[in-house]
Formats: C-alpha cells, sequence, structure tokens
C-alpha cells in the first residue's frame, strides 16, 4: 500500500481536464498538490476553484506553476521551486498531452514533433527530473504515465497519437520493473473518452510546429470534437480509479469495460499468431540458455 496523505504530488497538465481531475481527488485525499500547466488561463481558473473550496472550509494545499514540459531546463526549475515551497516531490502524475488526428500520409514532420514532443518527450522530462530525486532519498513514492487505449487499440486516423501513446506504455511498463527494487511504484492510465476540453491542445500548439497536413482548428472543429467525447467519463470518476491504483501499486489503469472485446479480440490475434514450442526445433536450447521472454525447465535448471 501507498500512503498519500501528507505527499506532495506533482500534475502536469494540472489545470484542466483528467489531471484537474486528479488534482482535485488527491488533494481531498490529504496530498500537497501542484498543478502544472503551460496555460496560464486555465491555471488561474483551476485555482479559482481550489480557493472557493478552501473558503467553504476544505483545508488545500496547492500551487500553480506554468510549465511547458518540453522545456527540460524550466522542468529542474520549477520542480526545485515546488519542491522548496512543498516538499520532496513524492507522487508524480505525467498527464500532459495533445492529439490532432488525421492520416498518417497526410502527416508533416511538425505534426509529428508536436505530438511526440508532449506525449512521449514530456512524460520522459517528467521521468527524468523526479525519479532521480526519488530514488536519492529513499522514500518511495509513486509514477503515473498517461497514455491511452489507443495503446492498446490502433484505430484509423490516429497514427502519431497512437505511436506516443504506446510507446508511453512500453516507457512505463519497464519504469515499473526498474523501480520495484527502489520501493516506487508505477501505474499506466489509459483513458477512453473523458468529459474533458483536450479537443482545445491545438491552442497549445507552437508556431514553429504549425505546419500541419490536418485540419485546422476553429469553432466548428472544436464544437465537432466536445460532442465527440462529453458523453464521456467525468475526470474526478476517473481520478478516483487513479487513486486506487496508486494506493494499491496497481500498474494498469483500465476503467472502460467497453474495450474488452476489442482487446481480447487483439489478444487472441496475437496468441494465434505466435509460435507454438512444439513447432520450433530450436526452442528447446534458447529456453535452457535463458532467453529473454522464456525461462529454463526445472529439470534443466536443476541438472
Amino acid at each position: 500500500m501507498t500512503q498519500v496523505k501528507g505527499r506532495t504530488a506533482f500534475i502536469t497538465g494540472g489545470g484542466s481536464g483528467v489531471a484537474l481531475g486528479q488534482a482535485k481527488v488527491f488533494a481531498k485525499a490529504g496530498c500537497k498538490v501542484a498543478i502544472a500547466d503551460i496555460r496560464q488561463d486555465h491555471l488561474d481558473e483551476a485555482m479559482a476553484w481550489f480557493e472557493a473550496e478552501n473558503a467553504k472550509g476544505a483545508n488545500y494545499e496547492v500551487m500553480a506553476v506554468k510549465l511547458d514540459i518540453t522545456d527540460r531546463e524550466a522542468y529542474a526549475t520549477v520542480a526545485d521551486e515546488v519542491e522548496a515551497r512543498l516538499g520532496p516531490v513524492e507522487l508524480l502524475f505525467n498527464t500532459a498531452g495533445v492529439s490532432h488526428f488525421g492520416a498518417i500520409q497526410d502527416a508533416t514532420y511538425d505534426d509529428w514533433d508536436w505530438q511526440i514532443d508532449v506525449n512521449l518527450r514530456g512524460v520522459i522530462n517528467g521521468v527524468r527530473t523526479f525519479v532521480p530525486r526519488m530514488i536519492e532519498r529513499g522514500n518511495g513514492g509513486h509514477v503515473v504515465n498517461t497514455a491511452s487505449m489507443s495503446a492498446f487499440v490502433a484505430l484509423k486516423g490516429t497514427g502519431i497519437y497512437c505511436t506516443t501513446k504506446m510507446a508511453v506504455r512500453g516507457l512505463t511498463e519497464t519504469l515499473a520493473l526498474d523501480l520495484e527494487e527502489h520501493g516506487i511504484g508505477v501505474s499506466l492510465l489509459c483513458p477512453g473518452a473523458v468529459n474533458t476540453n483536450i479537443h482545445e491542445a491545438l491552442l497549445t500548439r507552437p508556431k514553429h510546429l504549425a505546419d500541419t497536413g490536418y485540419y485546422q482548428a476553429g469553432p466548428e472543429m472544436f464544437a465537432h470534437l466536445k460532442n465527440v467525447i462529453e458523453c464521456g467519463m467525468e475526470p474526478e470518476t476517473l481520478a478516483n480509479h487513479v487513486l486506487k491504483a496508486v494506493e494499491e501499486n496497481q500498474l494498469y489503469v483500465l476503467a472502460y469495460p467497453e474495450f474488452r472485446k476489442a482487446l481480447e479480440d487483439i489478444h487472441a490475434r496475437v496468441m494465434a499468431a505466435l509460435a507454438k514450442p512444439e513447432d520450433d526445433p530450436d526452442y528447446d536450447r534458447r529456453v535452457a540458455h535463458g532467453v529473454p521472454g522464456g525461462e529454463a525447465k526445472e529439470e534443466e535448471k536443476t541438472a
């Protein structure tokens, strides 16, 4: 069990959406919370909510920091500021993400670079900034990396997004193995539809990566995207699943039963394609030598 009360949580993208839901739930659970976001208006709105709750009698300790998670130097500076005020960060939520959809063949290099910079390198920057500090202090902790159900399920038109989220899945699963000996838990959050404003992420796209082969942002497109996701899970409902995962050191946070059939089909196809031991004459030799993915048979290990 990971006790969250009294610990400091750092949440990227924390000014809105999934991340703000996490900030609310973990603050209520007794955490000191730093919300980091690239949009000052979102930070202002989030802090107004917490201030209103405190005025009603809550005792939330929350600070807001403006941060572009692709800026490594700024990340380190902000980390120092947060820890100086709230104490060592022991709960890290790499939640910020962006999306822009369209066929892979239509994507420009800027389309690729923007999503890779935020969705993948942003997670890497969070891990690199805080995990060595956690290890050095030796107090344990927990890292939650937000991917998507796109980390498991590929859908037409989501190629870049899916690429980044599958990469976050691999990063997270490996990180869990690497940090086990340090007593630091790791969780992979894979949302489906969530009632958020993620469609507005296009407003944060930097000018130097503006060349796109996809649709241009506009009121009509924003309205369409919002209509698609507004029936999704509420952010705080999803965040309660995350709280349980952190407390119970649960690797996967998969809160969407509507994906069961898709995942069963995918894994069935994988297992059907995987060679069987009896069809591979070299199988026993590889297993006896302890190749990755296999383990020597008991009689071979004790011989």
